[in-house]
């Protein structure tokens, strides 16, 4: 079966029932084992099962194969594989605890530069870089304690 018909009937038989936030992740550049994860959320047990039910049923209906339903016993975390497919079907704490979007970089980190416009990601503030300068610092050690290190320095190496 085509990967985007296939991608359709998961996509479709999850919203059928409510599936929430659902995303589908292109994985053909980051591993040879599929080349789709969709995750999907789902409120209860009972719909996490319904849901992978659902989309092994509608898969099966459209001539599909499905290879495996993995987790249905706990209705936590449903796992269809669909051989070039992998649908994830999670309760909101499981998805949010073991965050498949960030392992599998759906949405790129925030930027240390994005979080503080005003100093780029990586470079060390002029006081700061100055005072490592004079101390021979590696950059990880904080202005505080430097002033704390000069003081001590001055009063060992008084007369």
């Amino acid at each position: 079966m085509d990967l985007r018909k296939l991608q359709k009937i998961v996509v479709t038989a999850l919203e059928d029932i409510k599936g929430r936030d659902i995303e589908v992740i292109n994985t053909t550049k980051l591993t040879s084992l599929f080349d789709r994860m969709i995750i999907a959320s789902a409120d209860s047990t009972r719909q996490v099962k319904a849901l992978a039910r659902n989309v092994h049923d509608k898969v099966k209906e459209a001539g599909g194969e499905v290879l495996s339903i993995e987790g249905e016993e706990t209705g936590e975390w449903v796992l269809v594989d669909l051989g070039t497919i992998v649908a994830h079907v999670m309760q909101p704490g499981v998805r949010s605890y073991y965050n498949l979007e960030e392992l599998w970089q759906a949405r790129p980190k925030k930027s240390l530069a994005a979080a503080n416009p005003a100093q780029p990601a990586g470079s060390i503030g002029a006081e700061q870089g100055s005072a490592n300068a004079r101390e021979g610092d590696d950059g990880g050690t904080p202005p505080a304690a430097l002033r704390r290190r000069r003081i001590v320095k001055k009063r060992t190496t008084a007369p």
